[in-house]
């Protein structure tokens, strides 16, 4: 496997010698989706060539643009109505893999409503045998467990799949697994979010999955309530959401990373729909026992202008870039962003 591992291209040239840029496609194009796309327009060693919604998608291996997609969604519904490479599907994840044969990798930036949604896709990605790298951003503990029983049929499938690589769980869990190298015993991991959108309806499903932790609410619930029920409750608490103790994956993913047990992860923050100003810094803390037996915190802070889009986007490409580097070295199978550093997407 060593050998392997050493004489595998990690990214691939063309005939002139020159690195050829990585072929990717985003399912979903909501708030999330959408941002990823702007995202990708600024990167020479990804092309966007691929993306799908509920009502069709578009395949152009030359690559899409940004703004004439968008446009079109929002307009129209969906990206099948786009005139160059856009197809209306009632299935059209399924149609895009038929189609799209250049695609090393995708983001999945879908909703995971319900709760099984995202392992019933990396099923019909093993089901329709293609192979190459999925990478999530999905946040409940419950639906990355759903994944690690499917750890075995991605790795015979060969496909490499990351999961949990979003701003949290994601870009704060590997700080945190950095931050965990000082101490000979972590006591303590604690996750503070603030995100701030000008209008929740710019990304609705991120919004209904939050709902979906509140108290009294259920994610099947969330998934339910209509735009003016989402919106009745907004009005109630004045377009704030407080979070405490949610159903995070950042626990598991540390746990199986040998950093600490789950009961130690706790996560919450507050997210507020109605001004894009975050209402409080995003950091996490990691508390632990030296080996000299000293108790310190190391805190990591994410700058209050980054959004919640470029600290989910950013991660989940640069975790997208590191699963391609393993599939083309053979290495196949399910990992977190607790257990593999990304690579930055010149």
């Amino acid at each position: 496997m060593v050998e392997q591992y050493l004489a595998a291209p990690a990214i691939a040239t063309t005939a002139a010698g020159q690195t050829a840029p990585i072929q990717v496609g985003v399912l979903g194009f909501g708030g999330l989706g959408q941002a990823a796309s702007r995202v990708l327009a600024q990167k020479q060693e990804m092309r966007w060539v691929a993306a799908a919604d509920q009502q069709g998608f578009v395949y152009n291996a030359t690559g899409l643009n940004a703004d004439a997609c968008i446009t079109t969604y929002r307009d129209r519904g969906s990206l099948g109505y786009l005139a160059a490479g856009g197809s209306l599907s009632p299935d059209s994840i399924a149609a895009l893999i038929a189609q799209a044969p250049t695609v090393e990798g995708y983001f999945l930036a879908l909703p995971n409503l319900p709760n099984t949604f995202m392992a019933s896709v990396a099923q019909q990605f093993i089901q329709a045998g293609w192979r190459g790298v999925l990478v999530d951003a999905m946040k409940r503990t419950s639906a990355v467990e759903q994944l690690l029983d499917l750890a075995d049929d991605l790795r015979s499938a060969g496909i490499t799949y990351m999961t949990g690589c979003g701003a949290t769980p994601g870009l704060l869990t590997a700080a945190a697994a950095l931050a965990a190298q000082s101490y000979a015993e972590v006591h303590q991991v604690k996750i503070t979010f603030g995100v701030g959108i000008a209008n929740w309806e710019a990304y609705r499903a991120t919004v209904r999955e939050d709902i979906g932790h509140l108290p009294g609410y259920s994610v099947e619930q969330a998934r339910q309530m209509t735009d003016a029920e989402v919106a009745a409750l907004l009005d109630r608490t004045n377009g704030i959401l407080t979070l405490e103790n949610m159903e995070h994956a950042d626990d598991i993913m540390l746990e199986l990373a040998g950093i600490c047990g789950r009961d130690r992860v706790t996560v919450g923050g507050v997210v507020d729909t109605r001004n894009p100003k975050k209402p409080l810094s995003t950091n996490v803390q990691v508390t632990g026992r030296t080996f000299e037996g000293k108790i310190s915190t190391h805190t990591f802070t994410l700058g209050d202008e980054t959004s919640m889009a470029a600290n989910v986007c950013g991660p989940a490409f640069g975790y997208l870039k590191a699963g391609i580097q393993l599939h083309r070295r053979g290495i196949h199978g399910l990992f977190t962003a607790a257990e593999v550093m990304p690579q930055f997407v010149r």
